[in-house]
Parts: structure tokens; sequence; C-alpha cells
């Protein structure tokens, strides 16, 4: 009797424990892989806007050795990677698209060309969907074909990369990157 009642309000405070850490909502719906993989490219680059918007632009040329991108060529950089990944995922040949400093000049520039970019990724992943997604696709670099799935993943990893480097230049200029913040 006695583990059975312990045993009972065991379970109370676990259920009651569980359900106020939990937002209410919808229940959560079974979602494709482009669909995950979308949330995995939304949440990587939504970051590196954040990044974007916050750090100052006064310190947008900053490099913590001269051997490596300034902040803002960090982000021009990864702007320019949504529109190889989609031409690579069509079969096509990309030319370097110019996301240079000396194009986008002010810190305003550069975040509207990554947001920009950001978007441009996701609506080629909505459009194309688990079906579109499925295809074939070979990164240049890779010698074995995948598909249109592993080149958008490694898009997102490609991004957060990224965004673990800008942390360090946050760091190094005394600054605590948004993430930290909350």
């Amino acid at each position: 009797m006695r583990k059975t009642l312990l045993a009972a309000l065991v379970a109370i405070v676990c259920v009651a424990g569980t359900s106020a850490r939990t937002k209410p909502g919808p229940a959560a719906s079974a979602n494709g892989p482009a669909e995950a993989t979308l949330r995995a490219w939304n949440e990587a680059y939504g970051s590196l806007i954040e990044m974007a918007e916050d750090f100052p632009e006064d310190k947008y040329d900053y490099k913590p050795t001269p051997d490596v991108r300034s902040f803002a060529e960090q982000l021009l950089h990864v702007a320019g990677s949504p529109y190889f990944f989609i031409a690579v995922c069509k079969g096509e040949r990309r030319g370097e698209e110019d996301f240079s400093r000396e194009k986008y000049k002010t810190k305003a520039e550069v975040v509207a060309a990554l947001k920009k970019a950001a978007q441009a990724g996701a609506d080629f992943m909505r459009e194309q969907g688990d079906a579109g997604l499925n295809k074939a696709a070979r990164l240049p670099w890779e010698s074995e074909t995948h598909n249109a799935l592993w080149v958008w993943n490694v898009g997102a990893r490609h991004a957060a990369e990224h965004y673990g480097q800008l942390v360090v230049y946050y760091r190094l200029n005394g600054i605590v990157p948004p993430a930290s913040r909350r």
C-alpha cells in the first residue's frame, strides 16, 4: 500500500512538473524531411541575422587576425551560400556573385543581403518540398551524389559554423553574443 501510494505521488509530481514546463498549444504534427531541414536552416540563419543586426557597425571590419575574414566578410560569405546551394540543386553551375565588402559598404546593406539570401534558400526548400528535395544532387567537392536534402543540411551546418566563428569576434571585442544574453 505504501509503495503504491508513493508511486502515485511521484507520478503526480512528475506530471505536474512536466505540464508546468510545457507551453500550451496545438499538438506537434509529423513533419517531413524538408520541413525539418527548413527549421534548421531558419534557426541557423536567424541566429546570424540577429548577430548582424546586433554587432556594432564600427566593428564590422574587425578581424581577429589579418589572415581571416572580417565580421562583415563572414556574413557576406554566408549570404552568397544559398544561391550556390540553389544552383547545385538545380544542376547548374553558378559563377561567383559579388558579395564583397566593396559592394556592401554599410551594416544595413550587409544585413539586407543576408536576410534576402536566407529567404531565397527558405523559399527554394518550401517550393521543392519533400519530393523535390529528394532529387539527386552533388556538391562539387564531393565525389558521392546525395540528394538536395543533404545539400541543404550542409548549408544549414555551414551557416551554424560561421555563427560559431562570429561568437569569437563578439568575445574578443568584449561583447556578449545575443544568444548568451538570454
